[in-house]
């Protein structure tokens, strides 16, 4: 069988096991927080915390309680690995540096799990597991309610409430990231991952010589990496570590991981809101750049030029050979595309494009599908910003499900799409112009160039996947790379939330034979080029000096 066919049956399989838990998983989504019982696990989880789940909210509350929440997280994880040293189960390991301590602690609260260390020689049992493996499930959860409380801005009418942060956190992970991260890691394991809590083991290496390995809760650990978006690895390897994916089907199953949640909520959007269709048209959104991005991430790794890349079958530098060049490319476009940020190759290996490729998806936004829950809201805004241009064109008063979309939304919007990239380029800039920074870089020109603007996409997107061949473990980086992560996290969120309440006090706008049908193939296409759009304008400058650069000189 050829590599390109392999690719493509990978793929099919893919769709066909996404297509499948699309209906299940977005209804019992939908159901979970519309519901108004509490499971008696939840009760006893909100009577520890002194919360009131039936309690709604306005969105200054609301968002009181993400950042409240967020807060002591990134001080408690700061605080452990600070501690590590004195604590049991370390390893041997002494406490992280302050600098690094910051760094790891906002990456993981923020949903990026960057990591400037490496994991098997830095983080000992109780901080990978108490620690991060935790956050790895409330970032997740976080995302996901500040997404479903601006569904309920769409769906709700003369009211500010948007719901219960507390109640919408643990529903979220008690009953959809928990039960399924139960059933992926034995599936995990079962490919062949590791799940203990040895020590540190010696080994001997072929042709002489010894390695030392830790064991873990790997196979745990990495299910809700891969399920929540989170990214970050046991190992320094990440993913491409075999203890964390063994083989072609474990492969294929976290990517899987990855894309299952994000797609299926735009069902739960759809019944949120009370019409399918409007999910269906995010979903084709999403899904016709997800497609697109990856077929060409295809082309361009397998368009080999040269003897060596025909005897390889492709651009297999940085690639693991037992997931080749399809399943690798078909990962690095998920995870780039999603909050993810686990890497099962290494981007700065890849071609000038397919490297280009996987910043692009990045600084889309990652709303194809996105990360769990930012990625719905991401999606969500650009819907605003397509409709707002809409009306525009046609001199009408923009409206969405409803809704009109007035100078104060639209303002919520722009601030929205500005943040991120503002945070990237300053900080990209700020970089060139010190000395200290510059002396990092693995290359010099184009490529050179490449590693520090990926590195601060990846921290401000919240993806955390790294080009490689930067030296990112610097005061500089950790201060600033961990300063992107927050902003880049929490400000978005602050104008999601103050949409979703702008929207959750208007009242219904009846449809007439003006509105723009928001559910029909015409606005998708619509929303796919206001997406590219936006981000070409906003990016262009930056990717012709390294990536296009590159490409276009090899």
């Amino acid at each position: 069988m050829s590599p390109v066919l392999a690719g493509v049956l990978q793929l099919l399989a893919l769709v066909a096991a996404l297509g499948l838990s699309y209906r299940p998983l977005g209804d019992h989504m939908a159901r979970v927080y519309s519901s108004e019982k509490h499971l008696r696990p939840e009760k006893w989880i909100y009577k520890a915390i002194g919360a009131n789940p039936s309690v709604e909210m306005r969105w200054p509350a609301y968002l009181r309680g993400v950042l409240a929440f967020s807060a002591v997280s990134v001080l408690f994880l700061y605080l452990l690995q600070r501690l590590q040293g004195s604590l049991p189960g370390s390893l041997g390991f002494v406490s992280i540096d302050p600098d690094q301590a910051f760094n790891t602690a906002a990456s993981f609260v923020a949903n990026t799990n960057w990591q400037s260390y490496y994991g098997e020689q830095a983080m000992g049992h109780v901080v990978q597991t108490g620690g991060l493996a935790v956050q790895n499930f409330v970032s997740a959860a976080v995302g996901i309610a500040v997404a479903v409380a601006l569904v309920r801005g769409f769906a709700r009418s003369r009211t500010g409430e948007l719901g219960n942060f507390w109640s919408d956190l643990v529903r979220g992970t008690v009953r959809i990231l928990l039960p399924i991260s139960v059933i992926g890691a034995l599936v995990l394991v079962a490919c062949g991952a590791i799940q203990n809590f040895s020590g540190i083991h010696e080994v001997g290496q072929f042709g002489g010589g010894t390695q030392q390995w830790n064991g873990g809760a790997v196979a745990s650990q990495e299910v809700i990496k891969e399920l929540g978006t989170n990214g970050g690895g046991y190992f320094n390897a990440n993913s491409a570590h075999p203890f964390e994916n063994p083989n072609g089907l474990s492969n294929l199953f976290e990517i899987y991981l990855i894309l299952v949640i994000p797609f299926a909520l735009t069902r739960t959007f759809g019944r949120m809101v009370g019409s399918l269709k409007q999910g269906y048209a995010i979903l084709g959104t999403m899904a016709t750049i997800w497609l697109g991005f990856t077929a060409l991430m295809m082309w361009t790794e397998f368009a080999h030029h040269g003897p060596a890349f025909d005897l390889a079958g492709g651009a297999m530098e940085g690639k693991e050979t037992r997931f080749g060049i399809a399943g690798s490319s078909l990962f690095s476009v998920a995870t780039t595309l999603t909050s993810t940020g686990a890497v099962n190759s290494f981007h700065s290996s890849y071609t000038g494009f397919g490297g280009g490729l996987t910043m692009l998806g990045m600084q889309l936004g990652e709303i194809a599908p996105g990360g769990v829950g930012s990625g719905l809201y991401g999606m969500l805004i650009m819907a605003v910003i397509a409709v707002f241009i809409a009306g525009l064109m046609v001199g009408r008063t923009p409206e969405y499900l409803g809704k009109k979309i007035g100078t104060r939304e639209i303002k919520f919007a722009a601030c929205y799409i500005l943040v991120t990239p503002a945070l990237v380029l300053c900080f990209t800039a700020a970089s060139f112009v010190l000395d200290t920074p510059s002396h990092s870089m693995t290359n010099s020109g184009a490529h050179g160039f490449s590693e520090i603007l990926y590195a601060f996409t990846s921290g401000a997107n919240n993806n955390g996947s790294a080009f490689a061949g930067l030296n990112a473990d610097t005061q500089w980086f950790n201060s600033t790379i961990g300063i992107a992560m927050l902003l880049g996290r929490f400000l978005p969120m602050v104008f999601v939330l103050a949409l979703a309440g702008s929207l959750a006090e208007q009242a219904p706008v009846p449809e007439t034979a003006g509105t723009l049908r928001t559910e029909k193939p015409l606005f998708t296409g619509l929303l796919v080029g206001t997406i590219m759009i936006i981000a070409g304008l906003t990016y262009f400058p930056a990717l012709a000096l390294g990536p296009l650069a590159e490409g276009l000189a090899a």
